[in-house]
């Protein structure tokens, strides 16, 4: 990995990767939009947890213009590594979205990934982001992902106070059992 990244355009850039991942971040959104909607009523964001979300976003932003400038690393240690990473965090990511898609409106997801994790999708994004890190041999978009995953660890207490607010005392005990990225769940 290069200290000063190399910024070059060219076909065989990070934004190949970014293509799906970009998609499969649309599909999330709109699924999340229409599963949610409705649901809300007087609930409101903070101004903190409104910022945070920015900034994600800000952050999503930068990493994706970065990697338009920035190229593949085409030895094969970098580039096989990265893309098993990356293509296993896609993976992880569909699943939880399928999960997230097909489970009831009025209940707390608790299947599939949503039983081992209770942000499954951020995970998953988190790991197509390291693959493409790695893939490109890149410390900068590495250090993104770092802040990415302070962002969405932040954003992450935000969804859970309105799941509680929706939810109720089935998302408490959901809480309790299930950790908030991985580890050991609870009895």
């Amino acid at each position: 990995m290069e200290i000063v990244p190399v910024f070059k355009i060219g076909i065989l850039n990070a934004w190949i990767p970014l293509i799906p991942m970009l998609i499969l971040y649309v599909s999330t959104m709109r699924v999340t939009a229409a599963r949610e909607s409705g649901k809300s009523g007087d609930f409101r964001l903070t101004k903190k947890e409104n910022t945070t979300a920015y900034a994600i976003l800000l952050v999503m932003v930068i990493a994706f213009i970065y990697a338009i400038f920035l190229p593949l690393k085409l030895g094969i240690a970098w580039l096989l590594s990265g893309l098993i990473i990356y293509l296993c965090g896609i993976v992880f990511t569909i699943a939880a979205v399928i999960n997230f898609a097909t489970s009831p409106r009025d209940k707390v997801i608790t299947k599939g990934l949503y039983g081992v994790s209770r942000n499954p999708m951020y995970i998953g994004i988190v790991i197509t982001q390291i693959g493409l890190g790695i893939t490109c041999a890149s410390w900068l978009y590495l250090l993104l992902t770092a802040v990415l995953i302070i962002l969405l660890n932040s954003n992450s207490s935000a969804e859970e106070r309105y799941c509680l607010y929706v939810y109720g005392d089935e998302y408490r005990k959901y809480m309790i059992r299930t950790p908030r990225w991985i580890g050991k769940l609870r009895s």
